[in-house]
């Protein structure tokens, strides 16, 4: 496991902003070993009164919005300006392997080169759950790094961003021009999530169905209802275009105006304690989630099971059998 001066010696090295520490560090969260899970919440422990805050900014989007090639402009923008960012992309996964399929490197290469840039895919393993316990873990051990800026990535598909957004300060949804159909195929939920709601490709051609495309998702932000954590003009739309680098700037201008104004009204200490309680909680579940898949557990819940087949008790009462028992082995 290693000991205390080791633990120690790491903790120190990932406050120093040393990346192969961090990346070491990352490998330790993400692993599912018993030893190295153990040795990961030492560490965690070890970080977690540095008082480092980073700016998290959760993007999703469906495919073909462009979302990568936003976050390498968008990053690399504000690592030109000094600012430390760390990428962390909410990867689908190999159904065998359980590493990430997305190559974030060859996909964001200029911004990977970067020196203030810090990159990381994080497999979600099949599961949701194993998703939001890493990825959370890794935005806390970048803020340990001293990172400036954490940009979080999900696919866009599913309950992914729902995990995202219970992990960030500023929440924002890219979209590709569209029209009709594909406008109805946004769902409410994700829309009500949304803090800022950038249009992407809005250069060329594409330049007017991208400005059609914000006037209608400006028009339907106004019906949603109004969340106390906005000040007044938020949610808001945004023309951005990736490849030409317009409104990028803006977009950095808006999420600190809002980040601001989030702190100035104590929103900012509310949300992050919130999240903090959440996640306390669902540390909780996954943990007595994982007692029922240990063989002890297992042996039991099949031998009653057969008990409740056979009828000679009923599933409730079978249960209840099962869980006073495992309250009296604790």
């Amino acid at each position: 496991m290693g000991s205390n001066n080791d633990i120690a010696d790491l903790a120190e090295r990932v406050k120093a902003g040393e990346r192969r520490a961090l990346a070491r560090t990352i490998t330790l969260v993400e692993s599912r070993r018993a030893d190295h899970r153990a040795r990961a919440s030492e560490l965690l422990k070890a970080l977690a009164g540095t008082g480092r805050e980073a700016l998290r900014i959760g993007l999703s989007g469906p495919p073909g919005a462009g979302k990568s090639t936003f976050i390498e402009a968008f990053g690399t923008m504000l690592a030109d300006q000094g600012q430390k960012v760390g990428v962390l992309a909410v990867d689908p996964s190999s159904v065998r392997s359980g590493g990430a399929i997305l190559g974030d490197k060859t996909r964001m290469p200029r911004l990977a080169r970067h020196p203030n840039a810090f990159i990381r895919p994080s497999p979600s393993q099949t599961e949701l759950g194993g998703v939001a316990r890493h990825s959370r873990e890794v935005v806390a051990l970048m803020e340990a790094a001293g990172f400036d800026v954490v940009l979080i990535e999900t696919v866009g598909v599913g309950q992914s961003e729902t995990v995202v957004a219970g992990m960030c300060d500023i929440f924002a949804l890219l979209l590709a021009p569209a029209g009709g159909d594909e406008l109805q195929g946004v769902k409410r939920g994700i829309m009500e999530m949304a803090d800022l709601i950038l249009v992407n490709k809005a250069d060329g051609d594409l330049k007017p169905v991208a400005a059609r495309t914000a006037a209608d998702y400006a028009g339907a932000l106004k019906l949603m209802r109004k969340r106390p954590e906005d000040p007044p003009g938020f949610p808001k739309t945004l023309l951005v275009s990736a490849q030409a680098g317009t409104g990028l700037a803006e977009a950095w201008s808006e999420i600190r105006a809002l980040a601001e104004w989030r702190r100035s009204a104590s929103h900012w200490r509310a949300r992050r304690v919130a999240q903090m309680r959440h996640w306390f909680e669902e540390e909780v579940r996954q943990g007595l989630l994982a007692r029922l898949h240990e063989d002890e557990m297992q042996t039991r819940m099949k031998r009653m099971a057969e008990a409740v087949v056979r009828g000679d008790t009923t599933p409730v009462a079978a249960a209840e059998a099962v869980l006073k028992q495992q309250e009296n082995d604790g």
